[in-house]
């Protein structure tokens, strides 16, 4: 028996590849051990060194750097993805003129990292730190917005598009009400792991001196001393993580609920010669 991408694998390939699961578990589990006994010979899971987080003051710079990475990574997709569309909509253009010289700012864009992006904004314009963190996120996330979305476009079935023409749309508006909420759909996964490159992103801030989490840890393990060193980033990580998984169970969500609503706005069309169900 085989699929259409690849031989369902027989008894012998099963039990090679569960050996090799083994395998690989048993050295993923040495290699967590090695790392604990290490970290426990250093004295990092002594108590005192995790003490810190029961102070207050020890929070509140904690929170004050959640609340700039999220505010820098709110802003920025609100902005980013809006213009990800138009540049989307521009590089698939049918005229020329707009469509090539898309496709160079866009691989201009995609191109450049996204700290020197950041710091040309601060030194170039004189801005703050906020601005030059969030134009950065913008222009780069904008162009890798555009790709995804036209990569969804180009995935639809030809028929989309000539349907909508048939019906007599122009083909803006063909691109616009058939293929870009159907392509949004489809790439939504990876619009959303696009959203969670964005959020991780921020930490970049902190060369442009921005106070955002990655900054406000590292200037409290500075203060505090290098012993705290390692819980005060193994608590950004965690954190990290936890609104990391946020994001996408709230993607996960928002999936669900979009299905779940066009499944129920589906007509029954009776067929014709036959009674409509009651």
């Amino acid at each position: 028996m085989s699929s259409v991408l690849y031989d369902v694998p027989g008894p012998k390939a099963r039990r090679v590849s569960l050996i090799g699961s083994v395998i690989g578990i048993i050295l993923i589990a040495a290699v967590v051990a090695v790392a604990v006994m290490t970290l426990a010979q250093q004295g990092i899971f002594e108590s005192q060194r995790w003490a810190i987080f029961s102070q207050a003051d020890v929070w509140n710079l904690i929170a004050n750097g959640i609340g700039a990475t999220l505010s820098a990574a709110a802003v920025a997709a609100v902005i980013a993805f809006p213009l990800g569309l138009l540049l989307c909509l521009m590089r698939i253009s049918d005229i020329a003129w707009i469509r090539v010289p898309t496709r160079i700012v866009l691989e201009f864009l995609r191109g450049m990292p996204v700290v020197l992006m950041m710091l040309f904004v601060l030194l170039v314009f004189a801005t703050s730190s906020f601005i030059a963190v969030v134009a950065g996120l913008v222009l780069y996330n904008s162009a890798i917005f555009a790709e995804i979305i036209r990569a969804g476009i180009q995935s639809l079935p030809k028929g989309q598009r000539e349907a909508g023409l048939a019906i007599g749309l122009t083909s803006f508006q063909s691109r616009l009400t058939i293929e870009l909420p159907q392509a949004i759909r489809r790439m939504l996964p990876s619009l959303v792991a696009q959203l969670v490159v964005l959020l991780k992103d921020t930490s970049l801030g902190y060369i442009v001196a921005y106070g955002e989490l990655l900054r406000a840890v590292q200037v409290m393990a500075d203060f505090l001393g290098p012993q705290y060193l390692f819980p005060v980033f193994f608590v950004a990580a965690a954190i990290y993580i936890a609104i990391n998984l946020a994001v996408s169970r709230l993607a996960i969500w928002i999936e669900k609920r979009g299905s779940k609503k066009a499944a129920g706005g589906t007509a029954h069309v009776p067929v014709a010669g036959t009674a409509p169900a009651k």
